[in-house]
This record gives structure tokens, sequence and C-alpha cells, in this order.
């Protein structure tokens, strides 16, 4: 996504969260939603972002709705693609219950506390699956344990919702579609592409996104 960001003039900032990509060496037990939320809020402010298009994909919908509460002041409208969309006093847990059993059983049979990466979706590329199999990592359970505390009540920033039509039998992000579609407040998308566009369909993303 970084070369189509920016040859449209945008500036794409992609922060790695603690104990993931380059700051795997930091993964250990505590590791938690607050602290991906930190990481996040601690970019806006030290980069002095303003006027932010926040985009959070998948679990990154935990974090981004964290992140939108706590600098509401700094964002401008905020983009879900795929993503879980909690409300106060949720974890992904709560949002996904198939998960619960199987990060249960998953972390049952490591040290306890590291989830692996989801199967990528059949339809990705083979060179795809190389580059993301090089990359992916264990998450901390207890990121996808915690609540989402949010401390300014409901968030009205402007906000869309682009939902992958390329789905799995579980369908985990069809519920949040249906919100998008129903509530008020939001602009509803749908891509043809599996659950991470921005690695399998990144032009029909970027055309979306432009759009946005």
């Amino acid at each position: 996504m970084h070369p189509l960001m920016a040859a449209a003039g945008h500036r794409l900032v992609t922060p790695t969260y603690t104990g993931l990509g380059e700051r795997a060496h930091l993964a250990n037990p505590s590791i938690d939603l607050e602290t991906h939320i930190q990481d996040i809020l601690n970019v806006v402010k030290y980069e002095d972002l303003r006027d932010i298009v926040l985009v959070g994909h998948s679990y990154g919908g935990m974090v981004a709705t964290g992140v939108a509460d706590r600098a509401r002041d700094r964002i401008s409208q905020l983009i879900y693609i795929d993503a879980f969309v909690p409300r106060d006093g949720q974890s992904l847990l709560d949002l996904n219950e198939p998960a619960r059993q199987r990060m249960q059983e998953l972390t049952k049979s490591g040290d306890g506390w590291r989830v692996p990466p989801n199967p990528t979706p059949p339809d990705t590329p083979q060179a795809d699956v190389e580059w993301l199999t090089e990359r992916r990592v264990d998450m901390p359970i207890k990121c996808f344990e915690m609540k989402l505390a949010l401390r300014g009540g409901e968030l009205t920033l402007p906000r869309s919702y682009i939902y992958a039509t390329r789905i799995t039998p579980a369908d985990t992000f069809g519920p949040f579609a249906a919100r998008a579609k129903s509530e008020p407040g939001w602009r509803y998308h749908e891509i043809d592409a599996s659950h991470s566009p921005n690695v399998t369909a990144p032009e029909a993303l970027m055309a979306l996104l432009g759009g946005e």
C-alpha cells in the first residue's frame, strides 16, 4: 500500500505493535490491548500527527477504536477494513466466541500465552503466502481477552466499514458489516477480496480508500 498511497499524494504511517514485526523481541505475556493502543497514541503524539484518517484492519479495529476514543481531536475519520468494531466493555473474544475455545486450545499446546496466526485465506497468491509467512508471528492472548474501555463515550467520528466479501464459513465480520449498513453515521463499502485486501487486492482497496 505504501507506493500506492505515495503516488496518490498521501502519507501512510504503519506503526508496529509491541511484540510483533521488528518488535517481536519484545513479546511477553503482559502485552495486552492497552499496550497496543498506547503504541499508536505515542506515534500520534511524537510524530505530531493531525487530521488523521485512522485505519484499523481485523484485530486493529479494537486498537483503532481505543485510539480514536483517546485522540478524538486528532482524527478526522475512522475506517475499518474487515475489522472488529467493539463497544465499550467488549473484548475481541466477546465479539468472536468461536475463537475463544480455539485460542484456549492453542495456548495449552504451547507456553500458555502465545496465539499463532490464523491460516492464510486460500485465494492468497503463493508469493504473498511466502511473504506473509516470513513476517507473521504469535500474538499474546491478553490482546484478545482485554475489554476495551471507552473514556469519552460512544464514538461520533465519521466512520466507514469496508467488508471483504470472500468470506470464510464463520463470516466473522458479517455482524459488523450489518451494523455499519443499519446504524446511522456509517459509510459502507464492499470489496471483492478475502480478509487482507491490503495484501491480496491493494489496487482495489486503494480505489476505495481514495474515495473516502
